[in-house]
């Protein structure tokens, strides 16, 4: 495998944990209370991930590892309950490099043959089970960031060329350009007009895990950005991403409601419109209510939704649930009420067919 060393004798790094032997007989000492504080809460605290090395070698890992793409890595968990996090993409793709196998006093996590696109963060917790009921162990849990470092690829690649990035006045906003070598330098450009654009360390600072974070964004960071990064060679440019300034009161959806036509003759064609403003990137569902029904009435139901610029440099979400009725009928008349949706909350809107 590309990037690992040969094996060969060499001293001890430090927090390398060796199989030690077990003949030697040690007459355990009680530690006093005050001792015996300080170890449970060192226990507490303690990591249970670790990297497997050569066989019966077990390396503790610290916050961050570096290494060569093309590498394959094992990480192991202790725990016969154990649940793991790492990159997403690993998931959206069912990649068959990677594999876990949870044993009988630890789970096994392998990734064959990395890629930069591997960078990210890997952690374990233990799950405490009662019943169908799990939850995470606070006190058992580990966690490390690995680059997967490639020449070729200084920036995690990513699967689209082109990111859009909301910027909410009320929230940090995140240009997610991150590097697969933590000591690249990276600087943030504007593409129109073009320029640098400052990293002051306070208002916008760059995290190698994140990117670039602007902790209170306003609308003068709207635009076309993307990000240089240099590390010994030829600088290389990321993905663009597109800043969008969002200023839309959080809560529950505002929804308006609309009827056409609102006296309609049978066996016309009647629409019942439901429109919602919205944040981008928040979704909205519908559920309708109608006259026919209960009895089963035929309906037609269309969602949709699209981003329009507001012309002040503010982006809005408009969402919409159409309700058409194809042939009007008495059974047809009647309310029309629309329960939009989000995260905040619902909100019910009603209007009236009538017949001519």
């Amino acid at each position: 495998v590309i990037g690992q060393p040969a094996k060969s004798k060499r001293p001890k790094e430090p927090g390398e944990n060796k199989i030690k032997p077990v003949n030697k007989k040690v007459k355990p000492k009680t530690p006093k209370t005050k001792e015996r504080e300080s170890v449970d809460s060192s226990l507490k605290s303690q990591s249970i991930l670790t990297q497997v090395m050569d066989k019966g070698h077990f390396q503790k890992l610290a916050a961050t590892l570096s290494l060569a793409a093309g590498q394959s890595i094992e990480l192991r968990c202790k725990g016969s309950n154990v649940t793991w996090n790492y990159p997403s993409y690993l998931d959206t793709f069912k990649d068959s490099r990677l594999s876990i196998k949870q044993l009988d006093r630890y789970s096994q996590l392998i990734l064959a043959n990395s890629t930069a696109a591997d960078t990210g963060e890997y952690s374990c917790w233990l799950q405490l089970c009662n019943g169908n009921k799990c939850r995470k162990d606070e006190t058992k849990t580990g966690s490390t960031y690995i680059f997967f470092t490639d020449k070729e690829d200084l920036f995690v690649p990513t699967p689209s060329y082109f990111e859009i990035v909301y910027l909410n006045p009320d929230k940090p906003a995140v240009i997610p350009c991150r590097v697969t070598t933590p000591s690249a330098k990276v600087t943030l450009h504007r593409e129109f007009p073009a320029e640098e654009i400052e990293t002051d360390g306070t208002d916008i600072i760059y995290d190698a895990k994140k990117g670039f974070v602007f902790q209170h964004p306003t609308s003068d960071h709207k635009g076309i950005v993307y990000c240089k990064a240099e590390s010994q060679g030829a600088p290389q440019i990321s993905i663009k991403y597109h800043l969008l300034y969002v200023e839309v009161p959080k809560g529950p959806p505002s929804a308006t409601i609309a009827v056409s036509p609102s006296r309609a003759g049978l066996s016309d064609r009647v629409h019942v419109v439901c429109t919602v403003l919205g944040e981008p990137d928040v979704d909205v569902s519908f559920r309708w209510q109608y006259p026919g029904q209960e009895s089963g009435r035929p309906v037609i139901i269309q969602n949709f939704w699209r981003l329009i610029n507001r012309g002040i440099g503010h982006t809005t979400r408009i969402s919409k649930s159409v309700l058409l009725v194809e042939d009007f009928a008495d059974t047809d008349v009647g309310n029309y009420a629309c329960i939009a949706q989000n995260l905040q909350g619902e909100t019910t809107v009603a209007t009236k067919a009538e017949l001519k």
